[in-house]
């Protein structure tokens, strides 16, 4: 008889975590949701409070027997799905599929696939969260209610194959609405006049492009005032030098993750999160799907570490910032790389880039300001 099972998500972190635990335990995967709504009719019953009826997937069926059989010889298990909704919602169906009792089962979460978050995750086990759990279904009723409601209208009335679904179908309305604004926008004209000064201050010779303040309603309007700037005289008013300071960056999120990722890298949404679930299955780094921008004590402490081996110690300013939009969960950390003196890790050339990517921007969120001297002219 097996001591412990340990299920998780994908086969690739039951790989990374089996390392980390001992004999004692089996870690095995259920390869994502093993079970959904039903596809026979709609899935859903909506005389009795919109309640779902799920069944299991064709093609996971055997997986659910094997799994089964390892939760009968075991002694505990260990349901270690992912942290978000999803993950919950995926020990949750295991937890009812499978037949478990709360006197044997136990859900842990962490953050990163790390022995020290593991262990430390083993030691401090929870139950399932019925909140996430019912976030994640509220969702998925949704999409079937919007989807099975929605696509047959659009098949008939504008072409076969498309479907519709609670986000998209908002998001085609404000597009719609937005060209609409740009059909019915009345374009007038105007004419601006922008000049550029060269001048020379401490043997130093500098060149000043200015906008003038207001625009002309028409052309000879604004030819006029061109010629009449042909016999002007200009002079420097002031010169004002300031010392400023530019704070750095916080941490990535996972849409600024995506946005700096295609800003820098080119890559596309969807691959950026293929690589940062590769990243994070192997270890590297920590949950890529957070809102927070936080940063353990422990990591705060490495990059002071490591900035002040690369630079010094005037180099490093230890801060923590905090996340403005409502509802995020603070609980969770930012993205990091789990062993900041790590620089560089090995992998595809995509997983390197991503990688030196998110170091680059933790370690710099831990740096002191830029100074910087401001010249207004």
């Amino acid at each position: 008889m097996q001591k412990n099972l340990v299920i998780v998500e994908s086969p690739a972190k039951a790989k990374t975590i089996e390392k980390f635990l001992g004999k004692d335990y089996m870690v095995t995967s259920s390869y994502g949701h093993i079970r959904d709504l039903a596809k026979k009719g709609f899935g859903i019953d909506i005389e009795h409070q919109y309640k779902p009826e799920y069944e299991i997937s064709p093609d996971k069926k055997k997986l659910v027997a094997d799994l089964k059989k390892a939760a009968k010889d075991a002694e505990t298990v260990w349901l270690a799905s992912d942290e978000d909704r999803e993950g919950e919602a995926i020990a949750w169906h295991l937890f009812e599929v499978l037949g478990l009792k709360d006197k044997t089962t136990k859900r842990i979460v962490f953050h990163e696939i790390t022995k020290t978050a593991i262990l430390h995750a083993i030691e401090n086990p929870r139950g399932i969260d019925i909140n996430l759990v019912n976030a994640q279904q509220a969702r998925r009723v949704l999409d079937r209610l919007v989807g099975f409601e929605l696509s047959p209208v659009l098949w008939k009335k504008v072409k076969p194959s498309l479907s519709a679904g609670r986000v998209q179908s908002v998001v085609v309305r404000l597009i719609v609405e937005c060209e609409e604004e740009i059909k019915n926008f009345k374009q007038t004209s105007s004419f601006r006049v922008t000049a550029i000064f060269t001048f020379t201050v401490d043997n130093k010779e500098y060149s000043l492009a200015a906008e003038l303040p207001y625009r002309f309603e028409t052309e000879e309007e604004a030819l006029a005032f061109l010629q009449n700037c042909k016999e002007a005289s200009y002079k420097i008013k002031s010169i004002d030098k300031k010392p400023l300071s530019k704070m750095p960056a916080p941490p990535f999120t996972t849409s600024t993750l995506q946005q700096e990722a295609g800003r820098k890298l080119g890559f596309s949404v969807s691959n950026t999160m293929r690589i940062a679930q590769q990243l994070y299955e192997s270890g590297k780094i920590t949950y890529m799907r957070t809102d927070s921008v936080n940063l353990s004590q422990f990591a705060l402490m490495s990059a002071k570490k490591e900035i002040e081996n690369m630079y010094g110690p005037q180099y490093a300013k230890t801060r923590q910032f905090s996340t403005k939009s409502k509802g995020a969960q603070e609980a969770h950390e930012a993205i990091r790389p789990t062993y900041l003196d790590q620089q560089t890790i090995k992998g595809t050339a995509d997983e390197r880039k991503l990688y030196e990517l998110i170091w680059k921007r933790t370690i710099a969120s831990q740096m002191a300001e830029a100074q910087i001297e401001k010249t207004n002219v």
